[in-house]
């Protein structure tokens, strides 16, 4: 595993002159490989967000049920969903990150979201976290997702939204504060287009429902001091910024 220090650096480099080369550069998640695990590490943020994408899924629907995590990176969404009676199935392109995502008892599969390597109508339930705002096609990863859904499985998702206030929350202000989200890790030019996000998963049988989402801010800051192991997530009615969406498949 790289040392923290590379983690840092890699940031560092992206204040400086090489910011907009990095952005949203896969390397990131190679580099900072030893933070996914770490509740206080780069990626603290996932944690809170892998609870409450999970409380949006439901106890598996029949035996053999199968939960498709799309962009899982290191499987942070398992202790959450490990009592729900799904196989879970976890689809990446990092392979440092799949290997932990394996360690906690992820089933990985080596794949980009945008063509996903698993048979149509395969998951009863596709979640998808913190992934479609990285995708140079929304439109092909949102059909990915719809694909793979059997008829009457639920799509859960969170991502950013694609305003000129999100820029400024989630990219100009998240990224400077420490252990919010790392350096470069968001490009504004990928930021989604709801309108687009629900169009497109319609067309594919799935009507979304949206609603807004942020930390509370009460947690964040007990947790900034330590005296809290993590931070909720409560809902907004805004979805300018972070939200989250769920819609089932039509049979």
């Amino acid at each position: 595993m790289p040392h923290p220090a590379e983690c840092a650096s890699l940031e560092r480099m992206a204040r400086g002159g090489t910011r907009t080369a990095l952005r949203n550069d896969p390397q990131l998640y190679e580099t900072c490989a030893d933070q996914w695990w770490q509740p206080r590490g780069a990626f603290a943020m996932l944690h809170w967000l892998a609870a409450a994408r999970a409380a949006l899924v439901p106890a598996a629907p029949r035996p053999d049920a199968v939960l498709v995590d799309l962009g899982c990176g290191a499987g942070l969404l398992a202790p959450h969903v490990a009592d729900k009676g799904y196989q879970h199935i976890g689809v990446d392109r990092s392979p440092s990150a799949l290997r932990q995502a394996a360690e906690h008892g992820v089933q990985p599969v080596a794949g980009d979201v945008q063509a996903v390597p698993l048979p149509a109508e395969f998951a009863d339930c596709v979640v998808a976290g913190e992934i479609f705002e990285h995708v140079v096609d929304l439109r092909a990863a949102v059909a990915e997702a719809c694909r793979i859904l059997r008829p009457g499985g639920l799509l859960v998702l969170d991502t950013l939204a694609a305003t000129a206030l999100c820029r400024v929350v989630a990219i100009g202000l998240a990224e400077r504060l420490p252990r919010i989200a790392p350096r470069g890790v968001h490009d504004p030019a990928l930021l989604v287009d709801r309108g687009v996000l629900v169009a497109e998963a319609a067309q594919h049988g799935v009507d979304l429902a949206l609603r807004g989402l942020r930390p509370s801010l009460r947690d964040l800051v007990a947790w900034s001091a330590q005296r809290r192991s993590s931070v909720r997530m409560v809902p907004v009615r805004t979805t300018a910024v972070l939200f989250q969406a769920i819609g089932w498949k039509k049979g």
